[in-house]
């Protein structure tokens, strides 16, 4: 099995976290599409394992959830008459769950937005966390049971940002957001600090997520056209976000460091050994001879 050098693929990998499209980055590195996107499934299965394992036992103090809106294939409006559409097309959405201080991403969820994900989002969430924490989320209803089911009543400090919005004078306009004429912070659980209940952090990391990743722009063809791939994009852009990625707001350090999980942090050239590392070493092709390929021909 043939392998690109480490520097190539860890400029592949560093231009799909930087929002180039997959044909894009062939063309500029001079590989196949195919490799591309190998390389992008290689890499979302490292780096998913690296970040079940390695976010572990965070102290927090606030966290704050959300969830980003995204499609697979064809709108969910549009999944049935679409032709040969895979399994998994439709909406999408991504769940992620943010430490308001270091701004480390501590789990994330593709799935719907129902309450059989949020309860999944929020038992992942969970086992974490090192000590009893602030969790303030948006209004939607999925969270209220899923909050009180894994924490429990004396679990967690929970609060609620619900966002009021009123009609638009103007003609309804398509993608034009409806205003925003009022908050309400309400106390679901514990004692939450209402200064504190916001989800400003989270929604600012929603933001980046859809500029680093060419798949969540608006508008365009490059939305994810499988499911599966969507996910592996998630899974490198949160290892890169997390650990190689650097943020003014932290004095050029990465989350990871910023929540004590790492002392320095990654380059692309250690998601590359991640991915070596789990598939183990290179195999070479085996020679062909001559009859042996003829043979193959005649069947």
């Amino acid at each position: 099995m043939n392998r690109l050098p480490t520097e190539k693929r860890a400029q592949i990998l560093q231009m799909l976290c930087e929002g180039s499209s997959m044909r894009s980055i062939s063309r500029v590195a001079d590989v196949s599409l195919n490799t591309v996107t190998k390389l992008l499934a290689d890499a979302g299965n490292a780096c998913a394992a690296f970040h079940d394992a390695t976010v572990r036992n965070v102290k927090s103090q606030r966290i704050q959830c959300d969830e980003i809106w995204s499609f697979a294939y064809a709108k969910a409006k549009n999944v049935a008459s679409a032709k040969a559409a895979p399994i998994g097309s439709g909406d999408v959405w991504t769940w992620t769950a943010i430490d308001a201080d270091s701004k480390l991403i501590l789990t994330w969820l593709v799935g719907d937005r129902d309450a059989s994900a949020a309860s999944d989002f929020i038992a992942d969430l969970k086992p974490r966390l090192a000590n009893r924490v602030q969790l303030t989320t948006d209004g939607h209803k999925a969270y209220l049971h899923a909050v009180s089911q894994e924490f429990g009543p004396d679990g967690v400090d929970y609060g609620m940002l619900v966002k009021l919005y009123g009609s638009d004078p103007q003609p309804q306009k398509r993608y034009s957001p409806a205003k925003l004429i009022g908050i309400d912070k309400d106390l679901i659980l514990g004692s939450p600090d209402v200064e504190h209940i916001s989800t400003s952090y989270v929604e600012r990391q929603n933001l980046t997520m859809r500029m680093s990743m060419r798949r969540f722009t608006r508008l365009t063809n490059a939305f994810s056209k499988k499911v599966e791939n969507h996910y592996h994009a998630l899974s490198l852009y949160f290892v890169w976000y997390n650990f190689v990625r650097s943020h003014k707001s932290l004095k050029g350090s990465t989350p990871a460091m910023a929540a004590g999980l790492v002392s320095s942090p990654l380059e692309m050239a250690d998601i590359v050994t991640l991915i070596d590392q789990r598939e183990g070493p290179a195999k070479k092709r085996g020679p062909y001879k001559k009859r042996e390929i003829s043979a193959q021909i005649a069947d």
